[in-house]
C-alpha cells in the first residue's frame, strides 16, 4: 500500500478519534456552565452520573456487539460484579486510605473482577458458534443477581464472615461490620462519584476501546467478525482476539458498575438485572452498531428523556416508544441510509471520507 494513502488513513482515524473526544469535552463544558448559572434543574443534574454510567456501558458493550459481532446479554452482571466487589473494598477500607487513592484502588478492583469473570465465561463459550455467547451471559447475569440476594458478608477481628442462609449465621463479634446484606444490598458506600469523574472515565473508556479497535488486534477481532473461516485459513487466532475484546468489554462494564455504586447511599441488586442489559443493548443498535459515538449520543438522549418527559405523565412513556421508533428506521431503514449518504457526500468531512474509500 502507497505510504501516502497509509498516512492519509492514520491521519482520519486520528482526526475521528479527536473529535470524539472534543464532543464529551464540549458536553462537560456546556453542562458545567448550565449548573453554574442555575440553568440545569436538579432533577437532570442528578441523572449526571447515571448518564456516565450508561455511557461507558454502551461503548464497552459496543466492542462486543460491534466490533467483535457476538451477541451479549449479561452486561448488567458484569456490572454488579464491579459494583459490588468496589462497595465492598470501599467499606472494608474505610478511612484507612485517603479518599482519592481508595476511589482509585475501587475502579481497579472493580474492572479487574468483572474481567475475570469476563475471561472465565468467554473462555468456553468464544470457541463456539452462533447465540451461545448471548444465553450464557444472559444466565450469568441472573446468576449473579440472585446469588447477590443471598449472600451476607460480615467483618470482624477474626476475618471474613460468610453466610447464604441469614444474618444471624454470620456469628460476628459486638464490634463486627455485617457489609453484604443479602437483598438489601450495601449500605454506607462512600459517594466518591461525580460528573466530572465519569467524564474523565468516559475520556479514559473511549481511549482504551478505540485504541483497541485501531490496533493489529483490533484489525484481527474485525476480520473474524467478517468472515471467521478466512480469518483462520491465515493463521489469524480468533478465539484468542475474541476472548481479548470479550474481556476488556466485560472490565469496562464493571468500571461503570463502580462508577454507579458509588454514586448510591444504598446499593442493591434492582438495577442490574435483565432489563438493565437490554436498555443498553438498544443503545447500542440505535446509536449504530459498531459506531462509538452513535452509542454514546443513544445513551444521553434515551437516559435523559424519559425524566425530561416526566411532565407529561402517561402519555411520556408513549413519546419515548415513539423515538425508539424513529431512531431505529432513522439508522437502519435503507431510504434513511440513502438519504444520509447523500447528505452527507455534499459536506466538507463527507467529501473527504469518500474520497479515502476509493484511495483505499
Amino acid at each position: 500500500m502507497n505510504t501516502d494513502i497509509v498516512k492519509k488513513i492514520k491521519n482520519r482515524r486520528l482526526r475521528s478519534k479527536l473529535i470524539t473526544y472534543l464532543i464529551v469535552i464540549v458536553f462537560y463544558v456546556v453542562v458545567q456552565i448550565l449548573i453554574n448559572t442555575g440553568n440545569l434543574s436538579s432533577l437532570l443534574t442528578g441523572l449526571l452520573v447515571p448518564i456516565c454510567v450508561y455511557v461507558i456501558a454502551a461503548v464497552s458493550l459496543n466492542l462486543v456487539v460491534g466490533i467483535s459481532g457476538e451477541l451479549s446479554l449479561g452486561h448488567a452482571g458484569f456490572m454488579c460484579v464491579g459494583a459490588y466487589t468496589s462497595a465492598f473494598l470501599s467499606n472494608v477500607v474505610g478511612s484507612a486510605l485517603p479518599e482519592t487513592l481508595r476511589f482509585i484502588l475501587a475502579i481497579l478492583t472493580g474492572a479487574v473482577f468483572a474481567g475475570l469473570f469476563g475471561l472465565l465465561i468467554g473462555i468456553p463459550v468464544l470457541r463456539l458458534k452462533g447465540d451461545y455467547l448471548a444465553i450464557v451471559t444472559l444466565a450469568f447475569g441472573e446468576i449473579i443477581k440472585n446469588l447477590m440476594n443471598v449472600v451476607y458478608v460480615g467483618i470482624d477481628s477474626k476475618g471474613l464472615h460468610v453466610s447464604t442462609t441469614s444474618a444471624m449465621d454470620l456469628h460476628l463479634e459486638p464490634t463486627g461490620k455485617q457489609i453484604i446484606k443479602g437483598a438489601l444490598g450495601i449500605s454506607g458506600t462512600p459517594k466518591n462519584s461525580n460528573f466530572t469523574i465519569g467524564v474523565i472515565l468516559i475520556l479514559l473508556t473511549l481511549f482504551i476501546v478505540q485504541n483497541l479497535i485501531d490496533s493489529r488486534s483490533g484489525r484481527a477481532v474485525m476480520a473474524a467478525r467478517d468472515n471467521r473461516i478466512a480469518a483462520e485459513s491465515i493463521g489469524i487466532p480468533v478465539t484468542k482476539f475474541k476472548l481479548l475484546a470479550f474481556a476488556v468489554s466485560a472490565a469496562l462494564a464493571g468500571v461503570a458498575g463502580v462508577l454507579y455504586s458509588h454514586n448510591l447511599a444504598t446499593l442493591n441488586t434492582k438495577k442490574f438485572d435483565y432489563n438493565t442489559s437490554i436498555l443498553v443493548l438498544v443503545f447500542v443498535v440505535l446509536g449504530g452498531i459498531g459506531n462509538i459515538r452513535g452509542s454514546m449520543i443513544a445513551a444521553v438522549i434515551l437516559t435523559a428523556l424519559p425524566e425530561m418527559l416526566r411532565f407529561l405523565s402517561n402519555y411520556r412513556m408513549l413519546i419515548y416508544a415513539i423515538v425508539l421508533i424513529v431512531m431505529m428506521l432513522f439508522n437502519w431503514a435503507p431510504a434513511a441510509r440513502e438519504w444520509r449518504e447523500r447528505v452527507l457526500s455534499r459536506l466538507p468531512f463527507g467529501r473527504r471520507k469518500a474520497v479515502g474509500k476509493e484511495e483505499v
